[in-house]
């Protein structure tokens, strides 16, 4: 059985297929600057070379033909036909209080997802255009949608609720939901095969740390609580965004600044973070590059990232009454020796024992950090996002 993952942003589309009766994936790439006529597509099938091409590309639509051209291109390629793929699907990024697994697309999934649309404007409209489009091009082929909030519909209350008027969430629905939960969700059960401890039984807290960064408190397999919350801007430190703050910040700012709202929302989402620390960059090799060469204000980003992540981590073990397992992955976590150092040296209270060779070699695989003394086994894990949303179809379709 052959599944493509499909994530639509606004004007790209990242693409996956795997081969789901050996989990290897066929082929994969990315389509750019949709809406332009110097749209990119970038092919990158198994065993061959990547291919690179640049058209005309006004919309989603076009866009995934392309794509399945490209898939079943007599040189390039990896099937003889489009029928070959059995089963499509999507990340969508907000699925609300209406979804807390992934579901197959229905009439019904789609209203709910438009419902949405304002709780995700930048996300849930592109996602729809995608689905849209596989459906314009691959008919009834089936599709399945894998919500990065669903994984954290397991909060209780208290974790999930803002300490404001009540009629915000009845009305509006304004309340903690969480991102990042398909890696969450991924990284901790490859957690328990890795130790070979049931998932049942743990305190795990993850941290999935990249450009976009959130902690979560993972309680016997269930998540009881993350850091980022009606919207991706809560909680850590990020590459481009604030994190939290002080609300008054917000209308502080704007009185001063005389900023609109809009572009209060740009300054925080695009212009904090790392970047606007440091002066320099929101990637996260460039801020240790420039540190070590003795950039102050690089070394102050640094340092402020580092602390708040090992703040979460200790509010996370309060959470958990505990924590057995910590795990770093995505971009940041899973390749930056340094900042785990910085982190994991904060943590002896727990008993967090770094070793320090384990922790500088072996990048890009799973592996154990921590001493064999550790009370906390500190794992690195990669995620790999788009391989639970394969699993997830082809669970359901195969239903």
């Amino acid at each position: 059985m052959n599944v493509l993952v499909i994530n639509a942003g606004s004007s790209s589309v990242k693409y996956q297929l795997y081969n789901m009766n050996d989990e290897s994936v066929l082929a994969k790439g990315r389509v750019e600057r949709i809406g332009l006529d110097s749209a990119i597509l970038t092919h990158e099938p198994e065993g061959k070379s990547e291919v690179r091409e640049v058209s005309e590309i006004l919309e989603h639509t076009t866009a995934i033909k392309k794509v399945l051209d490209m898939l079943v291109h007599r040189e390039f390629g990896v099937l003889h036909s489009i029928k070959e793929i059995d089963a499509v699907g999507h990340r969508v990024v907000h699925g609300g209080e209406f979804f807390s697994t992934s579901v197959l697309v229905t009439e019904e999934v789609k209203k709910k997802i438009k419902h949405l649309f304002d709780l995700a404007p930048l996300h849930n409209p592109a996602h729809m255009l995608g689905i849209n489009a596989v459906e314009a091009n691959m008919g009834d082929v089936p599709q399945v949608v894998v919500f990065d909030t669903a994984f954290h519909q397991s909060m209780p209350p208290e974790a999930y609720m803002y300490a404001i008027p009540k009629i915000w969430y009845s009305k509006h629905k304004v309340r903690r939901y969480g991102f990042h939960g398909t890696s969450h969700q991924y990284v901790s059960e490859r957690a328990s095969r890795f130790l070979n401890k049931p998932l049942d039984s743990l305190k795990i807290v993850s941290a999935h740390i990249g450009n976009g960064a959130s902690c979560a408190a993972i309680l016997n397999g269930k998540s009881i609580d993350t850091s980022m919350g009606l919207t991706p801007l809560e909680g850590m430190m990020m590459g481009t965004r604030s994190g939290d703050l002080d609300p008054a910040v917000v209308t502080f700012a704007m009185g001063k600044e005389d900023l609109t709202l809009n572009e209060v929302n740009s300054m925080l989402n695009k212009h904090s973070g790392l970047q606007a620390i440091s002066g320099l960059s929101s990637d996260m090799r460039e801020i240790t590059e420039a540190m070590d060469e003795g950039d102050k204000n690089a070394k102050l980003a640094f340092d402020m990232y580092a602390y708040r992540v090992r703040k979460y981590i200790g509010a996370y073990a309060a959470a958990l009454n505990g924590i057995d397992i910590l795990i770093f992955t995505a971009g940041v976590g899973e390749n930056s020796v340094i900042l785990r150092k910085a982190v994991c040296d904060g943590l002896t209270y727990l008993g967090v024992e770094l070793d320090d060779h384990r922790n500088e070699t072996g990048r890009g695989i799973e592996k154990r950090i921590s001493s064999d003394s550790s009370a906390v086994d500190v794992l690195v894990i990669p995620t790999n996002e788009e391989w639970m949303i394969a699993r997830d179809t082809y669970e359901l379709v195969m239903m």
